[in-house]
């Protein structure tokens, strides 16, 4: 359960032994560079409503469920340590039945998510890593500029009004500094980020 008496939208991870680069295993990370406010209405902070919301913003599950490689892991400063991601969702191309099998071939926009809410920060806000890729003839690997690029598609997609499943959302993006250090050190791909998080607050109308 969220905390009930104050609601906020993040505890800052680097405070309590976190941080905003996720492991990939080789000692490296991804940027977590978009935030869903702890101050969302509380159907998005669920797994089913934040795939729902995802799917409203062009972004639906695995190719048939299909997922090969190991699951990254993060450490959100909550007390729970360095977990697995909850689920990796991928572009879907119009279509949230199988536009995913596309982006799979050609490539395009995907995210991991992790939620805050351990014994020490229990905001309940989503953490998303958010990066661009090469098609599969590339490996999958991320293009250049890609978790800039990524994060900044998946916030256009997002901002202002959508709507999936007779769901309607609203959302207010902000952009913070200080979180996620700016550079590539200690990044995957030795990709440089701007160090810009975004923040989206999303509101069920």
């Amino acid at each position: 359960m969220i905390d009930s008496e104050a609601r906020v939208e993040y505890y800052d991870p680097n405070l309590n032994g976190g941080s905003l680069l996720d492991s990939v295993g080789n000692g490296l990370g991804e940027p977590l560079n978009v935030i869903i406010s702890g101050t969302s209405s509380l159907s998005v902070l669920t797994d089913d409503g934040v795939l729902n919301f995802a799917r409203a913003i062009g972004f639906s599950e695995e190719c048939f469920n299909i997922h090969e490689g190991a699951p990254q892991t993060a450490n959100l400063g909550d007390g729970k340590g360095w977990t697995n991601q909850l689920v990796e969702l991928r572009q879907d191309y119009g279509n949230d039945g199988i536009g995913t099998c596309l982006e799979s071939i050609i490539g395009g926009n995907h995210f991991r998510i992790w939620r805050q809410n351990g014994t020490l920060a229990n905001s309940g806000a989503l953490f998303f890593a958010v990066s661009k890729e090469e098609p599969f003839t590339e490996q999958h690997d991320i293009i250049p500029n890609g978790y800039n690029i990524g994060r900044d598609l998946l916030v256009a997609a997002a901002s202002g009004d959508t709507e999936f499943d007779s769901v309607k959302y609203s959302t207010v993006a902000q952009n913070i500094t200080g979180l996620l250090e700016p550079g590539a050190v200690g990044v995957n791909h030795n990709i440089s980020t701007d160090g810009i998080v975004t923040l989206l607050t999303v509101t069920v109308l």
